[in-house]
């Protein structure tokens, strides 16, 4: 699915990018990115026209997905701001 296809479906299931990457935890920054390369992932186009068909049979998909009670993923890396423990022999 194109990213232009994948924010036509957001439309139809009446929700914003930022709330539906809220919604489903994953960061908007990396929804966006899919822009550069010009699809969704399966995954994700998966999703939003799972919600578009629930929007359009009157099913509350907020509800259900608030009730997965999802978490979202963290970067587990050194990053810059983190010191790496070493250990001495």
């Amino acid at each position: 699915m194109t990213f232009i296809e994948f924010k036509k479906h957001l439309l139809d299931a009446d929700i914003s990018l930022p709330k539906f990457s809220k919604l489903i935890k994953v960061s908007e920054k990396n929804i966006q990115s899919y822009k550069k390369k010009g699809e969704v992932p399966n995954t994700i186009a998966v999703i939003v026209v799972c919600f578009v068909q629930m929007t359009k049979y009157g099913l509350n998909y907020r509800e259900i997905i608030d009730g997965l009670e999802l978490e979202a993923k963290t970067k587990k890396g050194a990053g810059f701001a983190k010191k790496i423990e070493t250990t001495s022999k």
